[in-house]
């Protein structure tokens, strides 16, 4: 970590600054953590009036605000955050090794320049791999695999054959990119399994997150577009094709033969159905059902999943069900009592 003063980190993001441009910042924290030395940031208005009571020597906002701290004023506070992290934080550093005796490297796989292969990884035959490679403990290659350059594997991460990964593609921890999908013919009761010939793509600045399972294709292959970051235990089915710059949070799960267009959300256990069309900018609330296509950029919620705003105003009216149901009732005695009166 290193420090700076905040005009050189409003320099580096290319922010205006709101008081003393000469304060040291040290660190970085929340604001309700931060202490003297720390910048903070603000990034949800509902968080404002911590403001007021904040140690933070600095702040990122996005416009000035009433504070005692010094702010540093940036167009998209949380990109600048990120900007700021990096710089003084730096991402996580990968210890050379080279290539370990412990390695299984087969004769036809081709390596490129400054790769590090860690203990116990193997690299399967016809593998093809790119420049500045890290490679972590555990990690396994399938055969005709094809790797492009700055790409990252965490311990024990599988992909298997054929697969074809871009550059800059990090595979976290006990990930498996390229097994079998679940195709199944059932025929008199039995289940018979059925080759998975198509291949996954993974294209540039992919991630993949740990634990996350990523089915080849039965026929066609399965894509994840470039840039698009993929939560830990996200299940994507055969043949699925997911769009560039999406974000897939954590326990999503995508069934076959789904395509997704560019920049979709989806929250935290959205499940979704098979052969479906979701546009692009769709964003899907967390826990979702989706059960039809989506169009481009709307929002869904629940289960089945329908329009974000519709389903909010149904939503409501849930803890208001038990009194409804009470009023109903009263309300059909007294018809009853009116219809006999008859």
């Amino acid at each position: 970590m290193q420090s700076k003063t905040l005009q050189q980190l409003a320099d580096h993001v290319g922010g205006k600054i709101i008081g003393d441009p000469d304060i040291a910042i040290n660190s970085v924290a929340g604001l309700d953590n931060a202490k003297a030395g720390d910048i903070s940031f603000l990034t949800n208005a509902k968080y404002e009036p911590k403001l007021k009571g904040t140690q933070a020597s600095a702040v990122i906002v996005a416009e000035e605000a009433k504070t005692d701290a010094a702010l540093l004023v940036a167009e998209d506070p949380y990109y600048a955050l990120q900007q700021i992290v990096v710089l003084m934080y730096g991402h996580r550093k990968n210890k050379p090794v080279g290539i370990s005796d412990k390695a299984a490297v087969a004769e036809t796989a081709i390596v490129g320049e400054n790769c590090n292969i860690c203990d116990f990884v193997t690299i399967s035959d016809n593998v093809q791999i790119g420049v500045n490679c890290y490679f972590y403990p555990g990690v396994f290659i399938g055969p005709d695999t094809k790797i492009g350059n700055d790409c990252i594997f965490y311990p024990n991460a599988v992909v298997f054959n054929d697969v074809v990964i871009g550059d800059r593609v990090i595979v976290q921890s006990n990930a498996s990119v390229g097994q079998d999908g679940y195709g199944f013919a059932t025929h008199k009761g039995f289940h018979h399994k059925i080759p998975q010939i198509g291949k996954v793509i993974l294209e540039d600045d992919v991630e993949i997150g740990s634990s996350c399972a990523i089915e080849r294709g039965t026929l066609e292959d399965t894509t994840i577009g470039k840039g698009s970051k993929i939560g830990d235990l996200v299940a994507i089915g055969h043949g699925a094709r997911i769009g560039p710059y999406c974000l897939l949070v954590p326990q999503v799960g995508i069934s076959g033969s789904t395509t997704m267009g560019h920049h979709c959300v989806l929250g935290g256990q959205v499940g979704v159905t098979g052969h479906l069309q979701i546009g692009n900018m769709a964003r899907v609330a967390a826990q979702s059902g989706v059960m039809t296509n989506i169009a481009d950029g709307q929002s869904v919620l629940g289960s089945p999943a329908v329009d974000a705003s519709k389903g909010r105003r149904a939503y409501t009216l849930i803890e208001h069900l038990p009194e409804f149901k009470k009023r109903i009732k009263a309300l059909e005695r007294k018809l009853d009592k009116l219809e006999s009166q008859k």
